[in-house]
């Protein structure tokens, strides 16, 4: 302890287990197996955060680095660190380039607060993600998380124009830039993008932005599982411009049905046609239309899975299969909350009782529908029961050798991603 505080007290505040408030405690908690062990240090500048990764660099102290820890315990049980880097004092607005709809901020700004600068002039992030009050938008781009939205404006990836990080030994290091068209040196936006903190630390990123509808509805259509998955083929084959299709498990309908949750978004003479058109396939395929905009209350509703005894997974299957897929899965899980976005074949499974002999046999399922389950959230007793990724491909061989690029020492996020990376 003495070592930690002499070493980086001039550098940045430190608190350590008994000075973190009880949010930060309990994610903590759900994080590491010993969680009483670690510092808690805050840098207030981009140069603070690269002083103190290069000195756990040279004193060889393990790092786990976060926002608000909204996130933190998704992914692989954390053995043991030393340090937990917050990000939570670097949120300031660098630029906000309103006619290039681009936006630049420190990564730890939270993604409400992001949203309330560009939505001042009539913009917004086309993301969606979980916990969206307290994420930063680290952490967002960190576990790629981007919700439904991924449909209209594809993944939070496709979003990044730029990054700045901090590498294993504290050099600051830039990427692309803060223009749209810009193709200069490799694309190292997509290799941070969803590396659960693994390889570096985020402090800087630039957006594309989008401005705001005119209009908004959604509507759900709800009825038998055959009749739903021609519904949503015909839909995605159409001609309409949904920005959200959400699948949902009848335990999420509230209709002892699957359900088709789509959003509209456009000038409103455009959103009323969509609507009506929409309304016209599934009456003709006898499925039953409430028109209630109920996407807003389905999205709150799934951000209260931040439950402490609720296990989470992020699940991904082919399109085609995915009616059949949620089927299969209320067949060994009836009481699990499914959503899968039906133009990716991503999505969620929340379940509040459940063995892991269940969620294997849940991942089985997926696998079948050439797709995959990760345990995102739950107890660390819990994950310690299975592989949480699960991951059965042939990269993995190539994410260690990029893993031993980034970071040869393993001093970021140990064992938190595929394969214990």
């Amino acid at each position: 302890m003495q070592a930690v505080l002499q070493t980086l007290g001039s550098i940045s505040e430190i608190r350590s287990w008994q000075d973190l408030t009880e949010c930060q405690q309990t994610q903590l908690s759900r994080s590491l197996v010993h969680p009483d062990r670690i510092y808690w240090v805050s840098p207030a500048t981009i140069e603070e955060l690269g002083a103190i990764v290069a000195c756990a660099y040279q004193h060889q102290w393990r790092i786990l680095p976060c926002g608000h820890a909204t996130k933190l315990h998704w992914g692989g049980v954390i053995d043991e660190v030393t340090l937990v880097v917050s990000t939570e004092k670097l949120d300031r607005l660098v630029e906000h380039a309103e006619g290039d709809l681009t936006v630049t901020t420190e990564v730890g700004i939270s993604f409400a607060q992001l949203q309330a600068i560009v939505g001042k002039v009539g913009q917004f992030c086309a993301i969606d993600p979980q916990f969206r009050d307290r994420a930063t938008l680290g952490g967002i781009i960190a576990t790629a998380d981007t919700g439904s939205l991924r449909h209209r404006y594809n993944s939070v990836r496709d979003m990044l124009l730029g990054i700045t990080f901090v590498r294993y030994d504290g050099e600051i290091v830039k990427a692309g830039g803060r223009v749209v068209k810009n193709v200069a040196g490799y694309d190292l936006m997509k290799l941070l993008t969803g590396s659960y903190g693994t390889l570096g630390i985020l402090a800087q990123a630039t957006l594309r932005v989008y401005p705001i509808p005119a209009n908004t509805r959604s509507i759900l259509v709800y009825g038998d599982s055959d009749s739903l998955a021609q519904a949503a083929q015909t839909l995605l084959s159409s001609a309409l411009t949904p920005t959200s299709v959400d699948l949902l498990s009848h335990s999420l309908t509230e209709k002892s049905a699957v359900g088709l949750l789509v959003r509209f978004q456009s000038i409103p003479e455009s959103v009323n046609l969509q609507i009506e058109r929409l309304t016209e396939v599934a009456t003709a395929l006898g499925l039953s239309v409430s028109d209630a905009d109920l996407w807003q209350t389905f999205h709150d509703h799934m951000d209260v899975s931040d439950q402490r005894n609720t296990i989470v997974c992020k699940i991904g299957v082919r399109p085609s299969s995915a009616v059949t897929v949620l089927d299969q899965l209320a067949s060994i899980l009836p009481a699990a909350e499914v959503v899968i976005h039906a133009g990716s074949g991503i999505g969620q499974l929340s379940v509040t009782d459940a063995r892991s002999t269940q969620i294997l046999q849940a991942r089985s399922i997926c696998a079948a529908s050439g797709g995959y389950l990760s345990v995102l959230q739950g107890s660390i007793a819990f994950k310690q029961q299975l592989d949480v990724w699960g991951y059965s491909g042939n990269a993995l061989n190539v994410m260690q050798r990029v893993k031993a690029q980034f970071d040869p020492q393993t001093l970021f996020s140990p064992h938190r991603f595929v394969g214990g990376i």
